[in-house]
């Protein structure tokens, strides 16, 4: 897809990833919707803010609509809002934990449904889900993220089966341990910032798998720094 004037939507766009992905795509020509509850403060003449809590149905249908007034039909959904709390499984409240379900599946849910219906009736359209290598092994103090990150793969699995149908691409992304906001909270775990990727890392694998040739699905992309690695290996 050549991204020149097409219209794409991140949620999470506030910052991070989310934030990093907008600004590549600005770079190459496309207009940009920002889904956020914080406020964007990225300011270019082809981006539409829009406060939006994923995980309100409401909140993301008056987002589609106010994106189709305002920049046109929706060429591209990115699912990129998340948010983790870091505890021992004792440790969680139910608050937290229906926090998690409700932003990281609930909300991937909803914006993937919202973006197929938006994209069946033009036959084309690219949603990609950015998901994180906590889908693919359980981490502890990450059990509860663990366990919406497994369900958002489960889901994107068969979200691509459907769109297919439709002539609608759908990518997933599994980025590792990233430079963000995501640890502020993680005192159980060290973690080892100087060996995560930059955000701008994953927004440069993002644009990469829409700018395939439309015919091309990338299903799914694993992104991790060469220093993260689960086994300590001395070379030879």
């Amino acid at each position: 897809m050549n991204l020149t004037n097409q219209v794409c939507a991140v949620t999470g766009g506030a910052k991070g990833i989310g934030l990093a992905t907008a600004q590549a795509l600005l770079a190459r020509g496309a207009r940009v919707a920002l889904l956020d509850l914080e406020n964007v403060t990225l300011d270019h003449p082809h981006v539409l803010s829009i406060r939006c809590d994923v995980s309100r149905a409401a909140d993301v249908k008056s987002a589609v609509d106010q994106i189709n007034e305002q920049l046109g039909p929706i060429d591209v959904w990115v699912n990129n809002a998340g948010l983790a709390r870091h505890r021992w499984i004792p440790d969680y409240t139910e608050e937290e934990i229906d926090l998690m379900l409700a932003v990281n599946l609930k909300g991937t849910i909803l914006g993937s449904q919202a973006a197929l219906k938006a994209m069946i009736p033009h036959k084309r359209g690219h949603i990609i889900n950015v998901i994180s290598t906590a889908s693919l092994r359980g981490i502890p103090s990450e059990t509860v993220y663990c366990a919406a990150k497994w369900g958002v793969r489960g889901f994107t699995q068969g979200l691509a089966e459907e769109a297919a149908a439709h002539r609608i691409r759908v990518t997933a992304i599994l980025p590792g341990g990233v430079d963000t906001a995501f640890w502020d909270d993680a005192s159980q775990r060290q973690a080892p910032k100087q060996l995560f990727l930059k955000p701008e890392h994953i927004a440069d694998g993002i644009v990469a798998c829409i700018e395939m040739d439309d015919f091309c699905v990338p299903r799914e992309l694993v992104l991790r720094s060469l220093d993260d690695s689960d086994f300590s290996v001395k070379p030879a």
